[in-house]
């Protein structure tokens, strides 16, 4: 009992920095890690995170009443440019540690952002040519057709699947320490999170429990392994950046046999997380409960 106590108080508010002595690939051009207030999707200012380059996992131990021996990562959104740290963040790992669940937060690497704040917000306005009125019949399905074939996007979600990987592997490794099964950790993610932990499902070797990307996620052509975890995938429909691209996710994983459940709510936006607006999408997170229990990981 004496242990169990010692590994609890050894978790509580750790946090780990994934690469202590530098990681094997940087981002250019970022500068000094700000703290910033914006409004999520329908709520009050929150606050949130941008240029990450010291990526870090912060740990929520379980609940010790409810305990179940899972980890789940939880990687939030924010395109590669900010982290969504509240209402993407610390609010899903709480939640999930209340559960039983450990909930291990990723900080991951983003790229840089004008230092000004006045800069900085410029670069946050709706991009030029951008209709969020589009039809289903023109919205993207894939994210290179939503950044235009960025090369700088796509590289910054090569280092944050670096930084998903890194993090599994560090977290089975000291599995013992926070009481977690290492064949027992799952990821969550939202928007380029949700990207985040579709990549690193996909990765040879990683071995995932179970993936479930929020508004987000794809394979962009991949094959879809035979043993895939499983995944849980929601969407409103009037997020026309992305329902036709998780849309597609679903279709792969399941033309590949493996399980997976997708709900599509009719109202809800982009980015709504944990921010409750007395709208059906609300529930997103009560049928993520119920599917992880169905799942056997509850």
């Amino acid at each position: 009992m004496a242990d169990d106590v010692s590994a609890e108080l050894k978790a509580a508010n750790e946090t780990i920095r994934l690469w202590p002595d530098g990681p094997p690939r940087t981002i250019p051009d970022v500068g000094p890690e700000t703290v910033f207030r914006s409004p999520p999707s329908g709520g009050s200012d929150t606050n949130m995170l941008r240029n990450v380059s010291d990526p870090t996992l912060t740990v929520f131990p379980a609940n010790r009443a409810k305990a179940n021996g899972v980890g789940v990562i939880v990687a939030p959104g924010g395109g590669w440019r900010i982290l969504a740290w509240e209402h993407e963040g610390i609010d899903q790992a709480n939640w999930l540690a209340e559960r039983g669940y450990t909930a291990f937060l990723l900080k991951y690497r983003v790229m840089g952002t004008p230092v000004d704040p006045d800069a900085f917000l410029e670069t946050r306005k709706v991009p030029p040519g951008w209709d969020p009125n589009l039809s289903a019949a023109k919205a993207p399905r894939s994210l290179a057709k939503l950044t235009r074939d960025n090369a700088e996007t796509a590289y910054a979600r090569e280092i944050a699947c670096e930084d998903g990987v890194r993090a599994l592997n560090l977290i089975r490794e000291r599995a013992a320490d926070w009481g977690v099964k290492p064949d027992r950790i799952g990821m969550i993610g939202f928007s380029a999170g949700a990207f985040l932990a579709v990549d690193v499902a996909m990765t040879p070797g990683a071995n995932l429990a179970f993936v479930a990307p929020i508004y987000g996620g794809e394979t962009g052509g991949r094959p879809v392994a035979a043993d895939a975890p499983p995944l849980f995938t929601a969407i409103a429909q009037d997020d026309r950046m992305l329902f036709k691209v998780v849309e597609g996710l679903y279709a792969d994983w399941s033309n590949a046999d493996r399980p997976a459940e997708l709900h599509i709510f009719a109202k809800g936006g982009h980015g709504f997380g944990m921010v409750r607006r007395g709208l059906p999408v609300d529930r997103w997170i009560d049928l993520l409960e119920d599917w992880l229990a169905d799942q056997g990981f509850a």
